[in-house]
C-alpha cells in the first residue's frame, strides 16, 4: 500500500540518519582554530568560519526502527509528528529543473555549519549531502586523505622558502565549502551560460550560495588577500553518476604561485629589460593578449618543473611523464599532466597559466602566475591500491590502521577487506515530459541507500514508438564493505527506491 511505501522509506533514510549522527564526531563541538583567510570565505552573511550544526534526532527517530512499525503499526509512544514528516528528501516534487513545491515552516531554510540560508527555486542540496558537510577527511589525523594532503604539504614546506627560511607557500585546509556562486563561477570566468553551473552538476543551497564544486572557488579571495603562493585544501561537492571512482563529496587541492616581473626575471640575463606584460598584443595558443612570450614560456617553466617535482616525489624518481594541451575557462595555455603508472597513463592534475583578468579583478593587476588542481581520492586510490572510493569515507578499523604510519612517507599498499557478495536488482520506469536527469535518480539513490548502493548503470533506453514516452532502466548493484546483505533487506531498500522515484521524480514505475 502507499502507506507501507512510505513507511518504507521513513525507515531506511531514519537508519542512515541515526547510523551517521552516531558515526559523526559531535557536530556541536567547538571548531578548530580558523585561518585567517578563512574570512574571505563569504558563505553568507555572517563570517565564514562556520561548523555542521545538525539537530539529530535519534529518540524520535526509533519508533521507526520497531519491527512493529515496519509491519504498519505503530508502537504507542509519543513522538513529535515533525520527526515522522522530515525526511531526507527534504523538498518534495523539487527536481534539477522546474520550479520547488510548497514548503513547510521548517522546510524554508537550510542549515549548514551553523548558518542559515532560505530556500528557493534552485535549492537541490539533500539531507545525505549536508550529512558530509564538516567530516573533513583530509584533516583527519592518519586518514588515506590526510597522508596525501600532509606529503604535498611536506614536501612545499621543504623545497621552496623565503629568504628567511620560512615556507614560501601557505596551506589553508579549513576554509568554509558554502561559497557564493559568484566565488564558484564569476571569479573564474566561467560564463553565466556555461554547462558547469547547471543545477544538474552542483548542490545549490538556493541562487546565491552553494558547495562549492572546487577549492579554486577561494583563489580571487585568497589574492586579494595579499597572498603570491597558497595551497588550499578541501571538500568539494558535485552531483554524479554512482560507481567505484565517482563519489558526490570528493577532496582537492591546489596550488596558485603569482610572480612580479622582478621575481619572474631576476635569475635572467638582462632580465631588467624584460617585461610580463605587453600592450597591443593578441591572443594565441601559446599566450594570453596581455601577456610576452617570453614572461610565459618562464612562468610555463616554473609551473611544469614544480609538478614534475611534486609527482616524483609522490610516486617515485624514474616516473615518466607527459603534457597534453586542453582548455580550463580561467587558465591559458593549460595542460593535463598524466604519469605512467602500472603500465597505463594516467591522468593526475590540470595547470596552467592563469587568466590575467582573473588575476587582475583580485587586485594583484602587476603580476603573472600559473594554478593547478588536483584531486586526493584519485592519488590515494593510485598510490595506497584503494579500489572503491566509498572505502574513504568508511569507520572500519580494518581500512582505518592500515594507514596508521609511524612517518607520511612510509609506503602502504591497502590490503583488501573481504569482498562481500553483491546483489543486483533492477529497476525501469517511463520519464516525465520534462525535468527530469540522471543525478537526480542518482541522488534519490544515495539518499535511501546511502553507500550500500555500488554502482547504478543505465542499461536500457526505449522510446515507445505510438506515444513517444522514453523508458529507462537501470541496473543497482548492492554490497555492504563490511557484512553479507541479504536479498530481504535488499528488496525493502529497493521497493522503497521504486516508491521515492515516483514521488519525487515524477517517473511512472514499469515493475
Amino acid at each position: 500500500s502507499p502507506q507501507r511505501s512510505q513507511l518504507l522509506i521513513d525507515f531506511y533514510v531514519a537508519r542512515r540518519q541515526l547510523e551517521e549522527s552516531r558515526l559523526d564526531p559531535d557536530p556541536r563541538a567547538e571548531p578548530d582554530e580558523p585561518s585567517v583567510c578563512a574570512l574571505f570565505s563569504r558563505a553568507a552573511d555572517g563570517p565564514g568560519t562556520m561548523r555542521l550544526c545538525c539537530k539529530p534526532r535519534p529518540l524520535l527517530l526509533l519508533p521507526l526502527l520497531e519491527p512493529a512499525f515496519l509491519n504498519g503499526h505503530s508502537p504507542r509512544v509519543s513522538v513529535n509528528p515533525w520527526a515522522l514528516t522530515h525526511r531526507l528528501l527534504p523538498h518534495r516534487g523539487l527536481k534539477t529543473k522546474g520550479p520547488a513545491s510548497h514548503l513547510t515552516r521548517q522546510q524554508e531554510s537550510v542549515e549548514v555549519l551553523g548558518q542559515l540560508f532560505h530556500r528557493d527555486d534552485y535549492t537541490n542540496v539533500t539531507a545525505k549531502i549536508l550529512s558530509k558537510v564538516g567530516r573533513n577527511l583530509h584533516n583527519r589525523a592518519h586518514h588515506p586523505l590526510w597522508l596525501i594532503k600532509e606529503r604535498i604539504k611536506a614536501h612545499f614546506y621543504r623545497t621552496y622558502t623565503g629568504r628567511s627560511g620560512t615556507p614560501l607557500f601557505s596551506v589553508h585546509d579549513n576554509l568554509s565549502p558554502v561559497v557564493t556562486v559568484e566565488q564558484n563561477f564569476d571569479s573564474l570566468l566561467i560564463p553565466p551560460d556555461h554547462a558547469s553551473r547547471n543545477k544538474g552538476d552542483n548542490y545549490y543551497l538556493n541562487r546565491r550560495h552553494m558547495l562549492r564544486a572546487h577549492t579554486s572557488a577561494h583563489q580571487c579571495d585568497l589574492v586579494r588577500c595579499g597572498l603570491d603562493a597558497f595551497l588550499v585544501a578541501g571538500d568539494v561537492y558535485r552531483r554524479d553518476e554512482i560507481d567505484s571512482s565517482h563519489y558526490p563529496v570528493f577532496h582537492q587541492m591546489e596550488g596558485v604561485r603569482l610572480f612580479s616581473n622582478h621575481e619572474l626575471f631576476a635569475q635572467v640575463e638582462h632580465g631588467e629589460d624584460l617585461c610580463l606584460f605587453e600592450s597591443g598584443g593578441r591572443r594565441t595558443p601559446q599566450k594570453q593578449e596581455t601577456h610576452t612570450l617570453e614572461a610565459v614560456k618562464l612562468v610555463e617553466f616554473s609551473l611544469k618543473r614544480t609538478l614534475t617535482r611534486l609527482v616524483r616525489h609522490l610516486f617515485g624518481e624514474d616516473l615518466e611523464i607527459r603534457w597534453v594541451e586542453c582548455f580550463f575557462p580561467f587558465t591559458h595555455p593549460s595542460y593535463e599532466m598524466e604519469v605512467r603508472f602500472q603500465g597505463d597513463w594516467l591522468e593526475v592534475l590540470g595547470c596552467g597559466v592563469m587568466e590575467q583578468e582573473l588575476v587582475c579583478s583580485a587586485g594583484a593587476e602587476n603580476k603573472m602566475g600559473w594554478a593547478f588542481g588536483l584531486g586526493l581520492e584519485r592519488l590515494a586510490m593510485v598510490l595506497y591500491g584503494i579500489p572503491d572510493i566509498r572505502l574513504f569515507w568508511s569507520e572500519d578499523e580494518r581500512f582505518l590502521k592500515q594507514f596508521c604510519l609511524p612517518h607520511i612517507d612510509d609506503t602502504v599498499t591497502f590490503q583488501q577487506l573481504s569482498k562481500y557478495p553483491p546483489l543486483i536488482n533492477d529497476i525501469s520506469f517511463w520519464l516525465p515530459a520534462e525535468g527530469y536527469t540522471e543525478n537526480d535518480f542518482y541522488d534519490l539513490v544515495r539518499t535511501i541507500a546511502g553507500d550500500l548502493v555500488e554502482k547504478v548503470s543505465l542499461v536500457d533506453q526505449f522510446t515507445h514508438p505510438k506515444t513517444e514516452k522514453v523508458s529507462h532502466c537501470y541496473r543497482l548493484t548492492y554490497r555492504h564493505m563490511e557484512r553479507t546483505l541479504t536479498q530481504e533487506e535488499v528488496r525493502l531498500i529497493h521497493q522503497a527506491i521504486e516508491t521515492a522515484a515516483e514521488q519525487e521524480l515524477g517517473v511512472q514505475g514499469r515493475y
